[in-house]
Protein backbone atom coordinates (compact mmCIF):
# COMPACT_ATOMS: atom_id res chain seq x y z
CA UNK A 1 0.00 0.00 0.00
CA UNK A 2 1.66 3.33 -0.76
CA UNK A 3 1.93 5.85 1.87
CA UNK A 4 0.31 8.78 1.23
CA UNK A 5 1.76 12.22 -0.15
CA UNK A 6 1.83 15.58 1.65
CA UNK A 7 -1.02 17.75 -0.36
CA UNK A 8 0.34 20.61 -1.28
CA UNK A 9 -2.09 23.03 0.30
CA UNK A 10 -1.07 25.55 3.04
CA UNK A 11 -4.61 25.23 4.98
CA UNK A 12 -4.22 21.21 5.24
CA UNK A 13 -1.12 21.06 5.58
CA UNK A 14 -1.50 23.58 8.70
CA UNK A 15 -3.48 21.21 10.61
CA UNK A 16 -1.96 17.62 9.11
CA UNK A 17 1.60 16.64 8.25
CA UNK A 18 2.20 13.62 5.90
CA UNK A 19 2.31 11.25 9.00
CA UNK A 20 -1.21 12.28 10.36
CA UNK A 21 -2.43 11.93 6.59
CA UNK A 22 -0.95 8.36 6.56
CA UNK A 23 -2.89 7.72 9.76
CA UNK A 24 -6.01 8.96 8.18
CA UNK A 25 -5.93 6.74 4.72
CA UNK A 26 -4.97 3.40 6.72
CA UNK A 27 -8.08 4.42 9.06
CA UNK A 28 -10.82 4.87 6.10
CA UNK A 29 -9.20 1.54 4.39
CA UNK A 30 -9.31 -0.32 7.64
CA UNK A 31 -13.06 0.57 8.26
CA UNK A 32 -13.81 0.13 4.71
CA UNK A 33 -12.18 -3.60 5.25
CA UNK A 34 -13.94 -4.25 8.28
CA UNK A 35 -17.29 -2.75 7.08
CA UNK A 36 -17.07 -5.07 4.10
CA UNK A 37 -16.47 -8.35 6.38
CA UNK A 38 -19.14 -7.45 8.67
CA UNK A 39 -21.46 -6.86 5.46
CA UNK A 40 -20.20 -10.47 3.89
CA UNK A 41 -20.63 -12.71 7.05
CA UNK A 42 -24.27 -11.86 7.33
CA UNK A 43 -24.71 -12.51 3.60
CA UNK A 44 -24.43 -16.20 3.07
CA UNK A 45 -26.57 -16.80 6.09
CA UNK A 46 -29.47 -13.87 5.61
CA UNK A 47 -32.10 -15.95 3.32
CA UNK A 48 -31.97 -19.04 6.04
CA UNK A 49 -32.83 -15.99 9.04
CA UNK A 50 -35.67 -14.44 7.01
CA UNK A 51 -36.89 -18.16 6.15
CA UNK A 52 -36.56 -19.11 10.02
CA UNK A 53 -38.39 -15.78 10.83
CA UNK A 54 -41.24 -15.60 8.64
CA UNK A 55 -41.72 -19.23 8.08
CA UNK A 56 -41.52 -18.87 4.11
CA UNK A 57 -39.44 -20.98 1.65
CA UNK A 58 -36.84 -19.61 -0.68
CA UNK A 59 -38.85 -17.85 -3.18
CA UNK A 60 -40.75 -15.97 -0.76
CA UNK A 61 -37.91 -14.97 0.92
CA UNK A 62 -36.42 -13.55 -1.81
CA UNK A 63 -39.01 -11.20 -1.83
CA UNK A 64 -39.05 -10.45 1.94
CA UNK A 65 -35.30 -9.83 1.03
CA UNK A 66 -35.86 -7.14 -1.42
CA UNK A 67 -37.73 -5.08 1.09
CA UNK A 68 -35.69 -5.47 3.22
CA UNK A 69 -32.92 -4.00 1.55
CA UNK A 70 -35.02 -1.27 0.26
CA UNK A 71 -35.71 -0.45 4.17
CA UNK A 72 -31.95 -0.02 4.49
CA UNK A 73 -31.71 2.06 1.19
CA UNK A 74 -34.77 4.48 1.93
CA UNK A 75 -33.14 5.50 4.89
CA UNK A 76 -29.67 5.64 3.46
CA UNK A 77 -30.94 8.31 0.84
CA UNK A 78 -32.95 10.64 3.27
CA UNK A 79 -29.79 10.08 5.53
CA UNK A 80 -26.73 10.28 3.34
CA UNK A 81 -26.64 14.22 2.46
CA UNK A 82 -27.07 15.08 6.31
CA UNK A 83 -24.44 13.13 7.07
CA UNK A 84 -22.60 14.62 4.35
CA UNK A 85 -23.00 18.17 5.15
CA UNK A 86 -22.47 17.48 8.75
CA UNK A 87 -18.78 16.36 8.37
CA UNK A 88 -18.63 19.28 6.45
CA UNK A 89 -19.74 21.57 9.23
CA UNK A 90 -18.57 19.36 12.30
CA UNK A 91 -15.69 17.94 10.53
CA UNK A 92 -15.35 14.46 9.35
CA UNK A 93 -14.24 12.40 12.52
CA UNK A 94 -17.20 13.01 15.00
CA UNK A 95 -19.21 11.74 12.33
CA UNK A 96 -17.50 8.93 11.29
CA UNK A 97 -17.48 7.99 15.19
CA UNK A 98 -21.28 8.36 15.34
CA UNK A 99 -21.86 6.50 12.41
CA UNK A 100 -19.22 3.73 13.24
CA UNK A 101 -21.21 3.28 16.72
CA UNK A 102 -25.04 3.20 15.73
CA UNK A 103 -23.33 0.48 12.90
CA UNK A 104 -22.29 -1.66 15.99
CA UNK A 105 -25.24 -1.57 17.38
CA UNK A 106 -27.28 -2.40 14.74
CA UNK A 107 -25.84 -6.02 14.09
CA UNK A 108 -26.23 -6.26 17.46
CA UNK A 109 -30.06 -5.90 17.21
CA UNK A 110 -29.98 -8.31 13.80
CA UNK A 111 -28.32 -10.91 15.81
CA UNK A 112 -30.66 -10.42 18.85
CA UNK A 113 -34.06 -10.76 16.55
CA UNK A 114 -37.08 -12.42 17.76
CA UNK A 115 -39.27 -11.34 14.65
CA UNK A 116 -39.35 -10.65 10.78
CA UNK A 117 -40.24 -6.66 12.31
CA UNK A 118 -36.85 -6.66 14.01
CA UNK A 119 -35.02 -6.86 10.95
CA UNK A 120 -36.61 -4.44 9.20
CA UNK A 121 -36.15 -2.06 12.82
CA UNK A 122 -32.32 -3.04 11.97
CA UNK A 123 -32.23 -2.60 8.56
CA UNK A 124 -33.84 1.10 8.73
CA UNK A 125 -31.13 1.98 11.67
CA UNK A 126 -28.02 0.51 8.61
CA UNK A 127 -29.55 3.33 6.31
CA UNK A 128 -29.18 6.03 9.05
CA UNK A 129 -25.75 5.07 10.93
CA UNK A 130 -24.09 3.16 8.08
CA UNK A 131 -23.88 6.16 5.72
CA UNK A 132 -20.24 6.37 6.20
CA UNK A 133 -19.11 5.66 2.92
CA UNK A 134 -19.40 9.21 2.34
CA UNK A 135 -17.46 10.85 4.80
CA UNK A 136 -15.04 8.01 4.46
CA UNK A 137 -13.99 9.48 0.81
CA UNK A 138 -14.13 12.96 1.82
CA UNK A 139 -11.40 12.56 3.95
CA UNK A 140 -9.16 10.93 0.72
CA UNK A 141 -10.40 14.01 -0.84
CA UNK A 142 -9.39 16.34 2.15
CA UNK A 143 -5.55 14.55 1.92
CA UNK A 144 -5.21 13.67 -1.49
CA UNK A 145 -4.69 15.70 -5.07
CA UNK A 146 -6.90 15.53 -7.69
CA UNK A 147 -4.31 13.90 -9.78
CA UNK A 148 -4.07 10.61 -6.92
CA UNK A 149 -7.76 10.33 -6.29
CA UNK A 150 -8.37 7.38 -8.84
CA UNK A 151 -5.61 5.34 -7.75
CA UNK A 152 -6.72 6.19 -3.49
CA UNK A 153 -10.16 5.46 -4.26
CA UNK A 154 -8.96 2.33 -5.98
CA UNK A 155 -7.56 1.29 -2.75
CA UNK A 156 -11.06 1.84 -1.23
CA UNK A 157 -12.29 -0.60 -3.66
CA UNK A 158 -9.26 -3.01 -3.26
CA UNK A 159 -10.21 -2.78 0.86
CA UNK A 160 -13.60 -3.20 0.49
CA UNK A 161 -12.72 -6.33 -1.94
CA UNK A 162 -10.57 -8.14 0.18
CA UNK A 163 -12.95 -7.98 2.84
CA UNK A 164 -15.40 -9.70 1.10
CA UNK A 165 -12.93 -12.34 0.34
CA UNK A 166 -13.03 -12.06 4.05
CA UNK A 167 -16.46 -11.78 5.17
CA UNK A 168 -18.69 -14.26 2.99
CA UNK A 169 -16.21 -17.00 3.89
CA UNK A 170 -15.92 -16.47 7.04
CA UNK A 171 -20.00 -15.95 7.38
CA UNK A 172 -20.38 -19.36 5.62
CA UNK A 173 -17.87 -21.16 7.80
CA UNK A 174 -19.61 -19.08 11.10
CA UNK A 175 -22.98 -20.02 9.80
CA UNK A 176 -22.37 -23.77 9.83
CA UNK A 177 -22.50 -23.29 14.21
CA UNK A 178 -25.78 -21.09 13.87
CA UNK A 179 -27.84 -19.18 11.56
CA UNK A 180 -27.16 -15.93 14.27
CA UNK A 181 -23.44 -16.39 14.96
CA UNK A 182 -22.60 -14.21 12.30
CA UNK A 183 -24.52 -11.38 13.69
CA UNK A 184 -22.59 -11.70 16.19
CA UNK A 185 -19.29 -11.37 14.88
CA UNK A 186 -20.48 -8.80 12.37
CA UNK A 187 -21.37 -6.27 15.85
CA UNK A 188 -18.04 -7.46 17.32
CA UNK A 189 -15.93 -6.07 14.20
CA UNK A 190 -18.10 -2.89 14.38
CA UNK A 191 -17.41 -1.92 17.46
CA UNK A 192 -13.81 -3.13 17.16
CA UNK A 193 -13.31 -0.42 14.06
CA UNK A 194 -15.39 2.19 16.36
CA UNK A 195 -12.44 1.95 19.21
CA UNK A 196 -10.07 2.19 16.42
CA UNK A 197 -11.05 5.17 15.37
CA UNK A 198 -11.49 6.40 18.65
CA UNK A 199 -8.03 6.15 19.09
CA UNK A 200 -6.40 6.61 15.79
CA UNK A 201 -8.21 8.84 13.31
CA UNK A 202 -7.13 12.46 13.37
CA UNK A 203 -8.89 15.28 11.95
CA UNK A 204 -8.90 15.80 8.01
CA UNK A 205 -10.87 18.71 7.56
CA UNK A 206 -9.17 22.56 8.79
CA UNK A 207 -11.46 25.17 10.76
CA UNK A 208 -11.08 27.28 7.47
CA UNK A 209 -12.43 24.98 5.38
CA UNK A 210 -15.88 24.37 7.40
CA UNK A 211 -19.08 25.60 6.48
CA UNK A 212 -22.80 26.22 7.88
CA UNK A 213 -24.39 23.46 8.03
CA UNK A 214 -28.04 24.28 5.71
CA UNK A 215 -31.15 22.12 5.89
CA UNK A 216 -32.04 22.95 2.38
CA UNK A 217 -28.83 21.47 0.94
CA UNK A 218 -28.82 18.40 3.87
CA UNK A 219 -32.22 17.47 2.72
CA UNK A 220 -31.57 14.34 -0.13
CA UNK A 221 -34.22 16.42 -2.69
CA UNK A 222 -31.98 19.94 -1.90
CA UNK A 223 -28.55 17.98 -2.46
CA UNK A 224 -29.77 16.34 -5.94
CA UNK A 225 -30.95 19.74 -6.89
CA UNK A 226 -27.72 21.81 -5.14
CA UNK A 227 -25.20 19.41 -6.19
CA UNK A 228 -26.41 18.63 -9.48
CA UNK A 229 -25.82 22.05 -11.06
CA UNK A 230 -22.01 21.76 -10.62
CA UNK A 231 -20.41 21.83 -13.93
CA UNK A 232 -20.45 17.67 -15.49
CA UNK A 233 -22.36 16.33 -12.38
CA UNK A 234 -25.61 15.48 -14.13
CA UNK A 235 -24.43 13.09 -16.73
CA UNK A 236 -22.16 11.44 -14.06
CA UNK A 237 -24.27 10.77 -11.55
CA UNK A 238 -26.79 9.11 -14.11
CA UNK A 239 -24.37 6.91 -14.89
CA UNK A 240 -23.45 6.14 -11.12
CA UNK A 241 -26.88 5.46 -10.17
CA UNK A 242 -27.14 3.26 -13.23
CA UNK A 243 -24.15 1.36 -12.60
CA UNK A 244 -25.39 0.79 -8.55
CA UNK A 245 -28.38 -0.99 -9.90
CA UNK A 246 -26.49 -2.62 -12.03
CA UNK A 247 -23.93 -3.68 -9.88
CA UNK A 248 -26.33 -4.76 -7.09
CA UNK A 249 -27.38 -8.01 -8.66
CA UNK A 250 -25.08 -9.58 -6.51
CA UNK A 251 -25.82 -7.97 -2.41
CA UNK A 252 -29.25 -8.17 -3.34
CA UNK A 253 -29.65 -11.66 -4.70
CA UNK A 254 -26.27 -13.93 -5.29
CA UNK A 255 -27.11 -15.58 -2.14
CA UNK A 256 -30.71 -16.48 -3.16
CA UNK A 257 -29.81 -17.15 -6.85
CA UNK A 258 -27.29 -19.90 -5.80
CA UNK A 259 -28.71 -21.69 -3.02
CA UNK A 260 -31.62 -21.64 -5.53
CA UNK A 261 -29.95 -22.17 -9.09
CA UNK A 262 -27.10 -24.11 -8.01
CA UNK A 263 -28.24 -25.86 -5.11
CA UNK A 264 -25.07 -24.36 -3.38
CA UNK A 265 -24.84 -24.59 0.59
CA UNK A 266 -24.57 -21.30 2.84
CA UNK A 267 -20.90 -22.25 2.78
CA UNK A 268 -20.00 -22.63 -0.92
CA UNK A 269 -22.42 -19.28 -1.17
CA UNK A 270 -19.60 -18.12 0.76
CA UNK A 271 -16.31 -19.15 -0.55
CA UNK A 272 -18.25 -17.53 -4.31
CA UNK A 273 -18.28 -14.32 -2.86
CA UNK A 274 -15.10 -14.62 -1.28
CA UNK A 275 -13.61 -15.19 -4.80
CA UNK A 276 -15.81 -12.37 -6.13
CA UNK A 277 -13.75 -10.25 -3.75
CA UNK A 278 -10.44 -12.18 -4.63
CA UNK A 279 -11.03 -11.00 -8.27
CA UNK A 280 -11.92 -7.33 -7.27
CA UNK A 281 -8.72 -6.84 -4.92
CA UNK A 282 -6.63 -8.38 -6.89
CA UNK A 283 -7.72 -5.78 -10.14
CA UNK A 284 -7.18 -3.02 -7.61
CA UNK A 285 -4.03 -4.08 -6.33
CA UNK A 286 -2.00 -5.16 -9.27
CA UNK A 287 -3.77 -4.13 -12.51
CA UNK A 288 -6.44 -0.92 -12.23
CA UNK A 289 -3.05 1.31 -11.72
CA UNK A 290 -1.74 0.46 -15.14
CA UNK A 291 -5.48 0.16 -16.96
CA UNK A 292 -6.23 4.04 -15.59
CA UNK A 293 -2.59 5.27 -16.76
CA UNK A 294 -3.50 4.11 -19.91
CA UNK A 295 -7.32 4.73 -20.85
CA UNK A 296 -7.76 7.51 -18.12
CA UNK A 297 -10.65 7.45 -15.76
CA UNK A 298 -13.57 7.57 -18.13
CA UNK A 299 -12.29 5.22 -20.91
CA UNK A 300 -10.99 2.83 -18.12
CA UNK A 301 -14.88 3.14 -16.37
CA UNK A 302 -16.41 2.19 -20.01
CA UNK A 303 -13.73 -0.71 -20.08
CA UNK A 304 -15.37 -1.90 -16.69
CA UNK A 305 -18.67 -1.52 -17.65
CA UNK A 306 -18.48 -3.58 -20.66
CA UNK A 307 -17.00 -6.48 -18.66
CA UNK A 308 -19.22 -6.35 -16.04
CA UNK A 309 -22.15 -6.05 -18.98
CA UNK A 310 -20.74 -9.57 -20.36
CA UNK A 311 -19.71 -11.29 -16.50
CA UNK A 312 -23.72 -10.58 -16.09
CA UNK A 313 -24.98 -12.19 -19.22
CA UNK A 314 -22.72 -15.26 -18.72
CA UNK A 315 -24.29 -15.46 -15.09
CA UNK A 316 -27.88 -14.87 -16.87
CA UNK A 317 -27.31 -17.62 -19.27
CA UNK A 318 -25.23 -20.56 -17.08
CA UNK A 319 -27.40 -23.29 -15.19
CA UNK A 320 -24.00 -24.80 -14.28
CA UNK A 321 -22.35 -23.98 -10.99
CA UNK A 322 -18.78 -24.81 -12.09
CA UNK A 323 -19.43 -22.51 -14.86
CA UNK A 324 -20.40 -19.86 -12.83
CA UNK A 325 -17.34 -20.37 -10.69
CA UNK A 326 -15.35 -19.79 -14.38
CA UNK A 327 -16.88 -16.92 -15.28
CA UNK A 328 -16.18 -14.84 -11.72
CA UNK A 329 -12.70 -15.46 -12.50
CA UNK A 330 -13.61 -12.38 -15.00
CA UNK A 331 -15.78 -10.36 -12.62
CA UNK A 332 -12.85 -7.98 -11.10
CA UNK A 333 -12.67 -5.46 -14.27
CA UNK A 334 -15.55 -4.39 -13.28
CA UNK A 335 -14.13 -2.73 -10.08
CA UNK A 336 -12.67 -0.28 -12.15
CA UNK A 337 -16.13 1.60 -12.21
CA UNK A 338 -16.63 2.75 -9.14
CA UNK A 339 -13.53 4.60 -8.33
CA UNK A 340 -13.21 6.23 -11.67
CA UNK A 341 -16.69 7.41 -11.82
CA UNK A 342 -15.87 8.68 -7.59
CA UNK A 343 -12.39 10.53 -9.04
CA UNK A 344 -14.49 12.48 -12.24
CA UNK A 345 -16.68 13.24 -9.74
CA UNK A 346 -14.86 14.90 -7.00
CA UNK A 347 -12.91 17.07 -9.70
CA UNK A 348 -15.92 18.96 -9.95
CA UNK A 349 -16.20 19.74 -6.30
CA UNK A 350 -14.41 22.34 -3.96
CA UNK A 351 -12.42 21.67 -0.92
CA UNK A 352 -15.63 22.60 1.40
CA UNK A 353 -18.41 20.80 -0.31
CA UNK A 354 -16.41 17.62 -0.45
CA UNK A 355 -18.33 16.00 1.96
CA UNK A 356 -21.50 17.62 0.57
CA UNK A 357 -20.71 16.30 -2.89
CA UNK A 358 -20.36 12.81 -1.47
CA UNK A 359 -23.08 12.75 0.58
CA UNK A 360 -25.13 13.38 -2.78
CA UNK A 361 -22.88 10.63 -4.02
CA UNK A 362 -24.27 7.89 -1.35
CA UNK A 363 -27.67 9.60 -2.08
CA UNK A 364 -27.10 8.41 -5.80
CA UNK A 365 -26.38 5.20 -4.58
CA UNK A 366 -29.14 4.81 -1.91
CA UNK A 367 -31.57 5.88 -4.89
CA UNK A 368 -29.77 2.81 -6.79
CA UNK A 369 -29.87 0.51 -3.67
CA UNK A 370 -33.96 1.21 -3.74
CA UNK A 371 -34.93 0.22 -7.45
CA UNK A 372 -32.11 -2.52 -7.51
CA UNK A 373 -34.52 -5.27 -4.92
CA UNK A 374 -37.54 -3.97 -6.49
CA UNK A 375 -36.56 -4.69 -9.84
CA UNK A 376 -33.79 -7.84 -9.45
CA UNK A 377 -35.84 -9.78 -6.25
CA UNK A 378 -39.24 -9.74 -7.74
CA UNK A 379 -38.25 -10.86 -11.09
CA UNK A 380 -36.43 -13.81 -9.13
CA UNK A 381 -39.03 -14.59 -6.78
CA UNK A 382 -41.80 -14.65 -10.10
CA UNK A 383 -39.38 -16.65 -12.22
CA UNK A 384 -38.46 -19.63 -9.67
CA UNK A 385 -41.40 -20.03 -8.73
CA UNK A 386 -44.08 -22.94 -9.65
CA UNK A 387 -45.91 -21.44 -12.15
CA UNK A 388 -42.94 -18.95 -14.27
CA UNK A 389 -44.30 -16.65 -17.03
CA UNK A 390 -41.91 -18.53 -19.12
CA UNK A 391 -38.67 -20.70 -18.75
CA UNK A 392 -35.69 -17.68 -17.75
CA UNK A 393 -34.14 -18.88 -14.46
CA UNK A 394 -31.40 -15.92 -15.03
CA UNK A 395 -33.65 -12.80 -16.12
CA UNK A 396 -32.74 -10.81 -13.09
CA UNK A 397 -28.77 -11.09 -14.25
CA UNK A 398 -29.90 -10.27 -17.58
CA UNK A 399 -31.70 -7.45 -17.13
CA UNK A 400 -28.87 -6.39 -14.85
CA UNK A 401 -26.20 -6.28 -18.05
CA UNK A 402 -28.65 -3.99 -19.79
CA UNK A 403 -28.43 -1.55 -16.57
CA UNK A 404 -24.99 -1.85 -17.31
CA UNK A 405 -24.70 -1.65 -21.15
CA UNK A 406 -27.32 1.54 -20.80
CA UNK A 407 -24.81 3.08 -18.51
CA UNK A 408 -22.03 2.17 -20.82
CA UNK A 409 -24.08 3.86 -23.50
CA UNK A 410 -24.40 7.11 -21.74
CA UNK A 411 -21.01 7.54 -20.46
CA UNK A 412 -19.62 7.12 -24.08
CA UNK A 413 -22.27 10.19 -25.00
CA UNK A 414 -20.78 12.31 -21.93
CA UNK A 415 -18.19 15.12 -22.31
CA UNK A 416 -14.31 13.80 -21.14
CA UNK A 417 -14.21 14.14 -17.55
CA UNK A 418 -10.62 14.99 -17.79
CA UNK A 419 -10.47 17.69 -20.49
CA UNK A 420 -8.91 20.13 -17.94
CA UNK A 421 -7.12 17.67 -16.01
CA UNK A 422 -4.84 14.87 -16.99
CA UNK A 423 -5.59 11.45 -16.32
CA UNK A 424 -5.53 10.91 -12.54
CA UNK A 425 -3.09 8.15 -12.56
CA UNK A 426 0.39 8.66 -13.69
CA UNK A 427 1.96 5.29 -12.89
Amino acid sequence: MSSAAPVSDPVIDAVMDAAQQRVALRFVLVTLFLNAVAFGIIIPVMPRLVMQLAAVDIAQATAIGGLLSVTFALFQFVCSPVVGNLSDRFGRRPVLMLSLFGFAVDFLILALAPTLLWLFLARALTGIFGAINGPAQAVIADITGPDERSRRYGLISAAFGIGFVTGPALGGVLGEFGVRVPFYAAALLAFANFLYGWLALPETLSPARRRGFDWRRANPVGSLLIVRRMPGIGGIALVYFLWQVASLIYPMLWSYYAADRYGWSPALVGASLALVGLMMAGMQLLVAKHIIARLGDRRAAMFGLGCAAAVMTGYSLTSSGAVALAITLFIGFQSLVHPCLTAMMTRRATASNQGELQGFASAVMALGSIAAPLIYNPLHAEFSGANPPFAFDGIAFAVSAGIALTALLILTQLRRADDQIPPSVTG
